[in-house]
């Protein structure tokens, strides 16, 4: 499977290409330039069918030339010690959970892959320095899967105390190949950053950076597994249509869908669940992208004015905008019917699920009552975040507490990054240069 950018007409790159070297010269995201048809891989596959043996069959078709059957089973196993879980709540709704991993949040899954794939084709080539914006869930998920990994050095960027979790046994200086730094501005300051970083070609050939974030194909596409897995799950019970409602902040899980999509799952549509911050609500519906201003909410790994992956949404809809928009149905939610959905799930399903989760079980309600689906619809709701995680904010909706795992308690520990600096590009370069 070969590669373009969302922008031009740029030559054509592989997978491999498209990962170390992750945004195209002309400013674009890769997108593939075929589709392919992963149909015969899936669609006789069944409850039965491990996740691993999912991975192994799908995943030589996204990394041609890069991974065959065999080398990706070993990178599956490498990558994956946990699994998604489709939990079944009624014949309307399920939940399928992706917090399974060791650091609670639906991006293990990208990240653990990313990490052994760069492990797998790093073996003969220079070390990779693979430079991130960071939240909380992000950040300790990138360090937890990236830590020791050979010929790797990660530099986690992330806005002042937003960060918890991480072991500073596993800091550069401490002999690891991790590089935490804390930057005076928001997430979005740390977003350009990663961009600008990549975009410095002397730095960048120097140090062979990329990206950890969703921007890099190598961390989004895997997403596509746990859809197709979900299918094979849920496909026995199924008696009509079936959608996805998707927490969406930088739209990545949502494309990752739609990708599972195009490449042959036969799903009826998607539910783009936004908290307040709606940044892409009026788009799908047809109108200008135009960036809204920033709120904090309860939700925070969705709090987003400005997706990173809009070009590839935009590529999408540029392609088939009235199919897009019979297939992708926007909702948001606000805090108060977040808080609101958490507790009703408690006392409907005895069932703890975070705020992000809430956002989108609120809006895959709000839509099924909206569109008047035919009665033998059934909507997956992702859970993408150990209810845990948010234990205050559950406790605060529902009124019980929520026990806290062993693991979940160590990713609260403090830490302190290597260095506090401002938002320039400069500075960060000498940061990175000064303990390498």
């Amino acid at each position: 499977m070969q590669f373009r950018s969302t922008k031009s007409k740029m030559p054509l790159v592989s997978f491999k290409d498209a990962a170390l070297n992750c945004l195209p010269e002309d400013e674009g995201l890769f997108v593939p330039d075929q589709t392919a048809d992963f149909r015969q891989f899936f669609l006789h596959m069944d409850e039965k069918t491990s996740f691993n043996e999912l991975v192994a069959a799908v995943a030589p078709s996204f990394f041609e030339g890069l991974l065959n059957p065999v080398s990706a089973l070993k990178v599956a196993k490498n990558a994956f010690s946990f699994k998604p879980e489709l939990i079944k709540l009624d014949d309307e709704y399920s939940l399928l959970n992706l917090f399974n991993g060791p650091t609670g949040v639906f991006k293990d899954f990208g990240i653990a892959f990313m990490s052994a794939v760069f492990e797998e084709i790093l073996e003969k080539d220079k070390p990779v320095m693979i430079i991130s914006a960071a939240r909380p869930d992000t950040g300790v998920s990138m360090a937890h899967s990236l830590c020791g990994r050979k010929g790797i050095s990660q530099v986690l960027l992330y806005p002042s105390g937003q960060i918890n979790g991480l072991d500073p046994s596993a800091f550069i200086q401490n002999g690891g190949n991790i590089i935490p730094i804390q930057i005076n501005g928001t997430f979005d300051d740390c977003q350009r950053l990663v961009i600008e970083t990549i975009k410095d070609r002397e730095f960048s050939e120097r140090y062979n950076v990329t990206s950890g974030n969703s921007i890099n194909p190598v961390r989004l596409f895997p997403q596509v597994f746990y859809y197709l897995y979900a299918f094979t799950q849920v496909k026995y019970f199924l008696g009509g249509d079936f959608f996805f409602s998707v927490p969406s902040g930088n739209f990545g899980n949502l494309l990752a869908g739609l990708y599972a999509w195009k490449f042959g799952m036969p799903v009826n549509g998607f539910i783009a669940a936004m908290n307040a911050n709606n940044s892409m609500g009026d788009y799908i519906l047809g109108k200008p992208f135009v960036p809204t201003p920033h709120i904090n909410t309860n939700s925070p790994a969705m709090d987003v004015s400005i997706p990173l992956n809009y070009q590839r949404l935009a590529s999408f809809y540029d392609e088939a905008p009235l199919v897009m928009r019979n297939m992708v149905y926007p909702a948001s939610v606000d805090d108060a019917l977040t808080l609101k959905t958490m507790d009703y799930v408690k006392n409907k399903y005895d069932v703890f699920i975070d705020p992000h989760a809430a956002v989108a079980f609120a809006a895959a309600m709000k839509i099924n009552s909206t569109h008047k689906w035919n009665s033998n619809t059934h909507t997956i709701i992702l859970a993408t975040g150990h209810p845990a995680r948010f234990a205050d904010i559950v406790k605060k909706a529902t009124g019980k507490a929520i026990k806290i795992p062993d693991f979940i308690l160590a990713l609260q520990k403090k830490c302190e990054p290597i260095a506090v600096i401002s938002p320039h590009l400069d500075i960060l370069e000498n940061a990175i240069a000064s303990v390498l």
